[in-house]
């Protein structure tokens, strides 16, 4: 079974219902979004090709994000469908990484995506994600996020450094200052989308790609990123950071390799960002660069 549709919410499960053990965790942070947040939901509650696992960790300071309207609504949505759903409280800022790390250690599940709570999802994104992390035996796959306001800005010279995957994905080594860390403009604006027009993909097809790193929407085989240590590298961390995920996708594709899908079906929600003092970058402090500020 996936998600039972709306014709059998009403009823009690029967043996047909039963859901087999899921095999995505999804884990959300989230801190007093609730609009975005929702908007999320909705994306996973159209994931109906899936069995997954919602596990939301709230550092909200405005109220608890599960009574908002909006939220609630799609919470019960998921339940309804036969989604299991856990709402974690997490008060205690102690950064990003902390956050994900604490998320990580209520995962279950054989591979778990890390999404963000302003990124909506196309219907089969998930789907496409982990046949994607199966097929090329990797230890992790991302969905970059896509601006689509940007749609009509097109930027050639931030995709030129675009490379695809031909034959399996290796480790490989990212640092700044190596040709690999310039893919990162690869996922500015909508260049995820116009990338993906020029590859003319089949419907629910999709192609690996190099990446320096991808944020918002990652899915990873848990077991290679517990081993690289996860997000346990947080307390040598002030807990104003930002690139946390970056830092643990390294890790990951040193051992393990990594890469992005395209078509992605990740939107971003341009929201303002709840991450506005970024002069500690993670990857700076734990791979040399920058100072380790005392907690």
């Amino acid at each position: 079974m996936t998600a039972r549709w709306s014709g059998s919410w009403a009823t009690a499960p029967g043996p047909a219902d039963t859901a087999p053990a899921a095999t995505v965790d999804v884990l959300v942070p989230t801190v007093d979004r609730p609009a975005e947040l929702a908007t999320t939901l909705a994306g996973l509650a159209s994931q109906t090709d899936v069995d997954l696992r919602l596990v939301l960790s709230d550092q909200s300071r405005l109220g608890r994000a599960a009574d908002e309207p909006a939220v609630a609504a799609m919470l019960r949505v998921l339940r309804a469908q036969g989604r299991e759903v856990v709402v974690l409280a997490h008060p205690e800022r102690r950064g990003l990484a902390e956050h994900r790390q604490f998320l990580l250690e209520h995962a279950t599940t054989p591979a778990v995506l890390f999404l963000d709570d302003d990124v909506w999802l196309e219907p089969g994104s998930v789907g496409r994600m982990l046949d994607a992390l199966r097929s090329l035996g990797c230890g992790f796959v991302g969905s970059a996020v896509q601006g689509l306001s940007y749609l009509d800005d097109r930027r050639p010279h931030e995709t030129a450094v675009f490379e695809r995957w031909d034959g399996p994905v290796v480790p490989e080594e990212v640092r700044r200052g190596t040709p690999a860390f310039d893919r990162w403009s690869l996922h500015n604006a909508a260049n995820p989308t116009h990338l993906a027009a020029e590859l003319d993909v089949e419907p629910g097809g999709w192609v690996p790609y190099r990446v320096a790193w991808v944020g918002a929407c990652v899915l990873y085989d848990r077991e290679a990123l517990e081993t690289v240590g996860g997000f346990g590298f947080w307390p040598t961390l002030p807990p104003e950071h930002a690139g946390e995920d970056v830092v643990a996708q390294w890790r990951v594709m040193e051992r393990f390799g990594g890469a992005g899908i395209l078509p992605s079906g990740a939107v971003h929600l341009e929201s303002p960002t709840t991450v506005t003092d970024r002069r500690v970058e993670a990857h700076d402090v734990v791979f040399g660069r920058g100072e380790v500020i005392p907690r």
